[in-house]
């Protein structure tokens, strides 16, 4: 088996981590998070309920990843802990998910950059992003460092130009609470960091730099999710965020700084690379890790012989990616997203369950994975039904795979 390198140190793995959740939420999540949410009120607590069971998430993926440092995340742990099934189902729950993040966060790209060409600049960012990721991981790593700077830059923009500036908020709710259906839309923004874990063939001393990465990535997350979602429901108000499709622009020229949106815009359009960027990298190696065991074909297994990246794989989604693109809904995306990737982080629970150890791990693994069941299955039906499909669709697949072998 042709093995990745291991090039990332502590640094490299939360600016990964930072870059792949950093953005979603921030520029693509909010107007849907809040018309289901209904009221302010329900938003911020939809936030906290999706913080807290990503943080579940994360505890259990650090150690995970400690036990099993290499490419595939859940997809190995699964199959290490629960069986060659199980693990099969979270790599195709996380495929399929992560997939759908990635032509959300192209789109994303298009309706920011250049909307009334939104599609041609999609398919244009996941070639050149592909094409990074394939150059290889440090170069994956220093572009990702770059792109986090851009963000968190148009983030301080938007809540400073938020809080100094004027505007008066809409008043009012949109509908009758429900965090829950809320809350499994903003996990969406939080998913990213288990990109860290997908990586853990690739980092230095894994098991201690994942297991110090995660949470602190995840940290910086929620503080800066919390600062802008009350930002922009202090300036736009529930009615008003619910509608926006560009919540930041939106917060600045409420505030009386209409020359700001385009440099918002602008910086958002390029944030939301890194994110993409960071996604690709742990679909592609994903997809390795599943070619390795037949799961997927096993071409898929090839790593290029120069800069040491599962270059095959990324070609391959890549191609499914700008697929989807053509015919995307990014709203419907971010929710299929979120069946799926609920999906991959309560096997993810499940197999840290087994790992046993102190009662409160267990316990903390435990509330994870009934807080991914109840997440998913809050979320609107059309979503579910269609997430449901997909899975079910890939344990037929494996099914009739088994059989014939």
């Amino acid at each position: 088996m042709s093995t990745l390198a291991r090039r990332l140190g502590f640094g490299d793995a939360v600016v990964i981590g930072l870059g792949a959740m950093l953005g979603a939420g921030v520029f693509v999540v909010w107007g849907p998070a809040a018309e289901a949410a209904g009221t302010s009120g329900a938003l911020l607590l939809a936030l906290l309920i999706a913080a807290l069971v990503a943080a579940c998430n994360a505890t259990g993926s650090a150690r995970l990843a400690a036990r099993y440092p290499e490419s595939g995340g859940t997809y190995v742990y699964g199959r290490e802990r629960l069986g060659a099934f199980t693990g099969f189902l979270a790599g195709w729950a996380f495929v399929i998910g992560k997939t759908a993040s990635c032509a959300a966060m192209a789109l994303t790209i298009g309706y920011y950059l250049w909307p009334q060409h939104a599609r041609v600049v999609a398919v244009a960012a996941v070639a050149v992003l592909t094409a990074v990721n394939i150059r290889g991981v440090t170069k994956t790593a220093a572009a990702t460092r770059i792109l986090v700077a851009v963000t968190l830059t148009v983030l301080v923009t938007a809540v400073a130009a938020g809080l100094l500036g004027g505007g008066t908020p809409e008043a009012g709710a949109v509908g009758p609470a429900g965090p829950f259906g809320a809350a499994g839309l903003l996990f969406f923004a939080f998913a990213g960091y288990a990109r860290i874990a997908t990586l853990g063939e690739e980092v230095r001393d894994p098991a201690r730099t994942i297991p110090r990465a995660v949470p602190v990535a995840l940290g910086i997350v929620l503080l800066v999710y919390a600062a802008v979602a009350v930002t922009c429901l202090s300036v736009l108000g529930m009615p008003a965020l619910a509608r926006s499709a560009a919540p930041l622009a939106d917060v600045v020229t409420a505030a009386g700084l209409p020359q700001l949106a385009p440099v918002v815009r602008v910086g958002a359009g390029i944030a939301v690379c890194g994110v993409l960027l960071s996604l690709l990298a742990g679909v592609g190696r994903t997809v390795l890790a599943m070619a390795r065991r037949s799961d997927l074909p096993k071409r898929l297994d090839a790593v290029h012989p120069r800069f040491a990246t599962p270059w095959l794989a990324e070609l391959a989604v890549a191609a499914v990616i700008i697929a989807v693109v053509l015919a995307a809904d990014v709203r419907g995306a971010i929710g299929f997203s979120s069946v799926a990737v609920l999906t991959y982080y309560a096997i993810t629970n499940a197999a840290a369950w087994t790992l046993g150890g102190p009662r409160h791990l267990r316990a903390v693994a435990a509330l994870g994975l009934i807080g991914c069941v109840v997440l998913a299955t809050t979320l609107p039906e059309p979503t579910v039904l269609a997430g449901g499909g997909m899975l079910a669709l890939g344990v037929l697949a494996y099914a009739v795979h088994r059989r014939k072998g």
